[in-house]
């Protein structure tokens, strides 16, 4: 693996982002998070009448109990988890960067926000900033959507800062690296059946929009097999490419492995297969140690600890498999910090020069 960068200029800052949490697991708070994650026009792509009346009449109604319900599950003496591991990977950055780099968290939706970060940064009298959406694979609903809320808060500024976004490094080698080293112990440990790969999901759409020849995209079963320029930016394509290089790097055999997507919602299609009926189907295929992935997610939240640590575990069980677990998310890993503070310094070197 290759060491991490050299340190960054102190009047350059760092900004994490991720999608958010709400403030406490109370129901109130939850409305207010699911208000503004859903009132996303890139998280539900649909005209904005259409888009206000299933989120005021269908889903604010019930869904935010429901939601609370399972926050509290999950939630910490510290609060929420997303947040405290997003706090602890800051910071561990900042330590790793040296050289007086500040790096600052944010979230896009919720607190800490992303206009009271750069509020802090600007305050210690840092203009260039270095925005790093922490989603490794590319999805309007999430790493599009991040850069551009940084992009529109920093537009309103009177002396807008310099910025440059990191690509998603879904494919960078320090990347996959430090996920498959958090996987290896537990596979030594554990010895599972069965290796599943689960990716948090999206409505089909949001892919075949990004196919620009509408020729690839869904159009065959092997579509996602290989990343070329016409799928290049496709959130499916990008995840089985993730799992075929986890795979080869953990040396897993092929016929034991499943990659699937998650968290889907509503009645339109989503990309599968689907997580929660891979894993029923898995249990009823006499699988007794499945041991659970997820790249997509580098940080430890609800998808990770309710979604599957919980409610994947209990369907698994109660289907006849054996045991379910779940690799800890990358968090704030020596080893996912050195990685980060690595695709970091080489994405910004040429904007840095250039800047100069």
């Amino acid at each position: 693996m290759t060491g991490s960068a050299s340190p960054l200029s102190a009047d350059v800052g760092i900004l994490l982002i991720n999608t958010g949490t709400p403030d406490t697991p109370n129901t109130p708070d939850v409305r207010r998070y699911l208000r503004q994650f859903l009132g996303d026009p890139r998280v539900l792509d649909m005209p904005p009448l259409a888009r206000w009346l299933l989120l005021e009449l269908i889903i604010l109604p019930t869904r935010p109990a429901k939601s609370a319900h399972a926050y509290k599950q999950i939630w910490t003496e510290q609060g929420s988890p997303l947040r405290l591991h997003g706090y602890n990977l800051a910071q561990a950055l900042q330590n790793q960067l040296g050289g007086g780099t500040q790096v600052r968290l944010a979230m896009q939706y919720g607190n800490p926000s992303i206009p009271s970060a750069i509020d802090e940064l600007s305050a210690l009298g840092i203009d260039r900033l270095v925005v790093v959406p922490l989603f490794p694979h590319y999805a309007a609903a999430s790493y599009g959507s991040a850069a551009a809320a940084v992009l529109a808060h920093a537009e309103k500024r009177w002396v807008l800062p310099s910025l440059h976004v990191v690509p998603p490094f879904w494919h960078e080698p320090e990347f996959l690296h430090a996920v498959a080293e958090q996987a290896r112990k537990q596979i030594a440990e554990f010895q599972p059946d069965h290796v599943l790969f689960s990716y948090h999901g999206l409505p089909e759409r949001h892919c075949t929009r990004t196919d620009t020849t509408g020729q690839t995209c869904l159009k065959s079963p092997n579509c996602c097999d290989n990343v070329v320029i016409a799928n290049r930016n496709c959130y499916r394509a990008q995840c089985f490419g993730t799992s075929r290089a986890l795979v080869a790097e953990l040396g897993l055999e092929a016929q034991h492995v499943t990659t699937a997507f998650q968290s889907r919602l509503g009645k339109v299609p989503w990309i599968r297969p689907y997580t929660d009926e891979k894993v029923v189907e898995l249990a009823k295929q006499g699988v007794k140690k499945l041991l659970v992935l997820e790249p997509s997610f580098v940080a430890d939240c609800l998808e990770t600890l309710e979604e599957i640590g919980i409610r994947a575990k209990a369907d698994f069980e109660s289907q006849g498999g054996g045991e379910l677990r779940l690799v800890p998310s990358l968090n704030a890993e020596n080893l996912w910090v050195a990685a980060l503070a690595h695709i970091v310094g080489k994405s910004a070197a040429g904007w840095l020069s250039a800047a100069e």
